[in-house]
């Protein structure tokens, strides 16, 4: 038996929805810009506050005076290479002129006795660009000493050259990219860090300024969107598990701010201002995971959004069950990634522990080498933790009935 078919007419054809990216309608962008505004204004008024000048004597640090210089003449040199602690680097001294290219003693040129060693080697040329530290003395006078090559020009066109390949290859989104990088730094240097000297609570500003930082590096990436909105929610809730995670082990150790490095000096100098050392352990973990906790997320949201637009249809179950397969493909490389970081910043220690041969009891029981295990034990954590949090949410917002939101043709155009 022959079953007759029926060819769907325009009208059985799913109309298309809107661009997933195409701009809101007025009335549900602006409350959103405005809200934006808001927290921005809120954000810079915090700022202002935090930073503002503490009564009191300026530091010894703060009173230094460092200006460019260019060595004009080389007078004279006994440096010879140094091979057998030095690795061939030139140890000596150089006496030398420079001349002052800033600062209120401009065009002056001053003598300057440069004393390389095999670490601090400042090993110039005449024409080379130095940094110097002038050094006032009791009757007036004053004498430059070398502090280090000057390094600014170098280091400005490196990141140039990094911003222009992120443009250039990710095109708008790579400038939005550079915009939430802007933003989180200041978040950082004018929130995080003085709001951290002034005695605030450490856990919980870290947790809202990553929270702040995700949501506008997330939107500044993707805008408005269900992706954005879970990948937040992902963002913050993985780094909010990895400080809990840091806390608790912490306590259990016991292991705090007080076993980090420099924490002698902060409590020296930062105690006076209000500074809590205890707890800037947790507060660096949550830092440190931020940024692969933000990309896990953004992944994450973004892969189960195309499945969403490629088949409207797909419930929720199968969605949480494809982001977590995704989840675990990227969670052993975000990982290592961590891992890895901590591993390469603490090189020099880890070469000198097996230089020295140190005990393995010793070296797993030394604060150093706690505070790292913990810091990239917990930042994976909060990566683990990231992936069914972020598919869960994103599989209750993205799932249910829908159209593909490709292009599709307008059958009634031939």
């Amino acid at each position: 038996m022959w079953k007759r078919t029926q060819s769907k007419t325009s009208s059985d054809q799913p109309k298309p929805a809107s661009a997933p990216y195409a701009a809101l309608p007025r009335q549900h962008l602006l409350p959103r810009v405005l809200l934006c505004v808001v927290v921005l204004v809120l954000l810079v008024g915090a700022g202002v506050w935090l930073n503002q000048p503490r009564e009191g004597e300026a530091t010894a640090a703060s009173q230094l005076v460092f200006t460019p210089a260019k060595v004009t003449a080389v007078l004279s040199d006994t440096a010879t290479p140094d091979t057998e602690n030095g690795e061939g680097r030139r140890v000596g001294t150089q006496e030398l002129e420079v001349r002052l290219l800033s600062g209120p003693h401009k065009d002056e040129i001053l003598p300057l006795t440069n004393y390389m060693s095999a670490l601090f080697n400042v090993d110039v040329e005449e024409g080379d660009r130095v940094i110097v530290r002038l050094i006032s003395q009791e009757d007036g006078s004053y004498y430059a000493a070398m502090f280090n090559y000057d390094r600014g020009l170098v280091m400005g066109i490196t990141l140039l050259v990094f911003c222009a390949v992120l443009a250039l290859l990710g095109g708008w989104k790579g400038i939005r990219a550079l915009l939430g990088l802007v933003f989180t730094l200041a978040c950082v240097w004018f929130l995080l860090i003085p709001g951290l000297i002034r005695g605030l609570p450490g856990l919980p500003l870290t947790v809202a300024i990553a929270a702040v930082t995700a949501a506008a590096c997330l939107l500044l990436l993707d805008g408005f969107t269900k992706k954005s909105f879970c990948a937040i929610l992902g963002c913050v809730g993985g780094v909010a598990a990895a400080g809990i995670f840091a806390a608790l082990v912490g306590v259990i150790t016991p292991l705090n701010g007080f076993n980090m490095s420099e924490a002698e000096n902060l409590l020296l100098y930062g105690a006076e201002q209000g500074l809590h050392v205890s707890g800037l352990l947790v507060c660096g973990v949550l830092v440190a995971a931020l940024g692969a906790v933000m990309d896990v997320s953004m992944s994450i949201a973004s892969a189960l959004w195309e499945l969403r637009v490629n088949n409207p249809d797909l419930p929720a179950r199968d969605l949480f069950r494809s982001g977590m397969n995704i989840g675990k493909d990227a969670m052993g490389t975000m990982a290592n990634t961590l891992i890895l970081a901590f591993a390469g910043s603490s090189l020099n220690t880890l070469l000198l522990a097996r230089v020295y041969d140190i005990p393995f009891a010793q070296l797993i029981n030394t604060d150093f080498i706690c505070v790292e295990i913990l810091q990239s034990v917990a930042g994976s954590m909060g990566i683990l933790l990231t992936v069914p949090l972020v598919t869960a949410v994103s599989a209750k917002l993205m799932a249910g009935p829908g159209v593909s939101y490709s292009k599709q043709p307008n059958p009634q155009q031939k």
